[in-house]
């Protein structure tokens, strides 16, 4: 199996924000958002492995700044790891007001895919090859949110988490 680099998985989706997905306050509503990041990062995830993925995990994700009505959504999505059947997936949202020629930073989460095959079983992904300093810095970071991830879970007991306790160690 071949191995892959972040920007091989890289992906830019726009997105108008109409009336039917916002709230009463013109904002977008925060579901459509997820659903939005979620088809975005999935198909950064195909990208990597070239086989069918599912959501397997979202990490927190927290809206830093309201996305409005008729701003462009534009969602950014790379694979940072990828380890045996699974993917970490980064997103980073932007919005853009382009009358006025504003835009800002709404949020930034990450998703975690599994490798399927058409009957639903797990099948393994490539490795990734990290190139620029960022990708390295996400590469490392990846492990230490995957054993977090799997401890909220219940998939790992805190004592077996080896990157966690070299931060607080």
């Amino acid at each position: 199996m071949t191995s892959k680099t972040p920007k091989d998985s890289f992906v830019i989706m726009n997105e108008l924000v109409l009336p039917n997905d916002t709230n009463t306050l013109n904002n977008l509503m925060g579901g459509r958002l997820l659903h939005l990041m979620d088809i975005a990062a999935a198909i950064s995830a195909q990208k990597h492995c070239n086989c069918i993925v599912v959501t397997a995990s979202v990490d927190n994700v927290s809206f830093k700044q309201p996305i409005r009505l008729g701003d462009v959504v534009t969602i950014e999505a790379k694979v940072t790891r990828a380890f045996n059947t699974s993917m970490e997936v980064r997103l980073d949202v932007w919005a853009e007001n382009i009358p006025s020629g504003t835009r800002i930073k709404s949020n930034e989460a990450y998703y975690t895919f599994v490798a399927v095959q058409k009957e639903g079983v797990a099948t393994p992904v490539p490795s990734l090859v990290p190139e620029t300093e960022e990708d390295h810095l996400l590469f490392e970071g990846a492990l230490r949110r995957r054993q977090l991830r799997l401890i909220l879970g219940g998939k790992m007991q805190p004592a077996d988490a080896t990157e966690l306790k070299a931060l607080f160690s």
